[in-house]
């Protein structure tokens, strides 16, 4: 049975990791369910989208049970089963959550980071302890260390091989934020379900300028003209006209992505 659960309830799909035993832990298997979950939920038209896993860990990365080292072509369990769930992950059509209780590593780190969005409980253990394994971190870990915490803390958490908590992780810049664990979930799916019920054409075009701004290291300026650009777009939307009218009338907006 398949360890990917996909639930879908009206405008938000929630995509559950259900393994506890192991986990989560993921392999070539899961990850095809996974990639296939994703491409099922877009399909659907949902308007917001909630990873997270079963039980005390989010995803404690690859399945490394019955992995024969001399056997195993990792470059290409990374490159061709991972990075394709990661961008499918990370191009989704609508707002993206993940909950992240328990290990957060490889694969699993990929994973989250691939998300728009990503709460942590306190008791979340981030790192990198591969080097216990004579491997490196993997699926964006490098970029996403070095780009949120720097050259010095990234190294130090590689060699050492420490976990930082959920708390630690957002106040050194890591994530957004840190919850208690046993909100974690109902914290995040209301805000999933907020942002299902917001602007949909607005969360794309500033999910796109953020991502602009990350991939191709845009400045100031041309940020600005293309800011100048989405809103110029926006504002002859269906939702445009209907966030305005409602401000107005002192009412809640009822957007429908057109």
């Amino acid at each position: 049975m398949s360890m990917i659960d996909l639930r879908i309830d009206g405008d938000v799909a929630e995509l559950v990791l259900d393994a506890p035993k192991k986990l989560n832990a993921v392999n070539e298997d899961d990850l095809r369910d996974l990639a296939e979950a994703l491409d099922r939920a877009a399909e659907a038209g949902v308007k917001a989208l909630f990873l997270r896993g079963e039980g005390r860990a989010f995803c404690a990365g690859r399945d490394i049970a019955g992995v024969v080292p001399a056997d195993d072509d990792v470059a290409d369990f990374l490159g061709n089963k991972v990075t394709g769930v990661l961008r499918r992950i990370s191009e989704f059509p609508a707002p993206t959550f993940a909950a992240v209780q328990g290990a957060c590593l490889g694969v699993g780190l990929g994973l989250a980071l691939a998300c728009d969005v990503v709460y942590v409980a306190e008791s979340a253990k981030i790192g990198s302890p591969f080097a216990n394994l004579g491997a490196t971190l993997d699926s964006g870990g490098h970029w996403l260390f070095t780009e949120r915490l720097g050259t010095h803390r990234t190294l130090d958490l590689i060699y050492t091989a420490e976990f930082m908590s959920g708390r630690e992780a957002v106040e050194q810049g890591l994530f957004s934020r840190w919850v208690a664990d046993d909100e974690l979930v109902d914290f995040t799916r209301e805000r999933v379900t907020r942002a299902a019920a917001g602007a949909q054409l607005a969360f794309a075009a500033s999910k796109k300028l953020v991502q602009d701004i990350r991939d191709r290291r845009i400045g100031l300026w041309e940020s600005i003209a293309d800011e100048n650009v989405a809103q110029g777009e926006l504002c002859s939307s269906e939702d445009y006209a209907e966030g305005f009218k409602a401000f107005q009338e002192k009412r809640r907006p009822n957007f429908t992505g057109k």
